[in-house]
């Protein structure tokens, strides 16, 4: 079994589908899945923050959220999220 996790949920994941445990049979659905959802979440959420998928052992991946340099507050980047991140 094979898991991708959510390093940090913040308002946008909460609001979203996306869930914050996810398991796979094979590994390379498991690594698909991390990276795809990744780069939704850069893409479709607020613009606070990026995201990226990273290998943390043998059956895990991690989804990790950094603070986007090129971002702007919540709401203002294509989207609208409500008033805050809740981050």
């Amino acid at each position: 079994m094979y898991t991708v996790q959510m390093e940090h949920q913040c308002g946008c994941f909460k609001r979203s589908e996306f869930e914050s445990d996810k398991s796979f049979e094979k590994q390379q659905d498991a690594y698909n899945y991390a990276n795809i959802a990744a780069e939704l979440m850069s893409e479709e959420f607020c613009g606070k923050h990026l995201f990226f998928a990273q290998k943390t052992d043998d059956n895990a991946f991690m989804i990790r959220v950094a603070e986007n340099p090129n971002g702007s507050s919540c709401g203002t980047s294509g989207g609208s999220c409500g008033t805050s991140c809740g981050c």
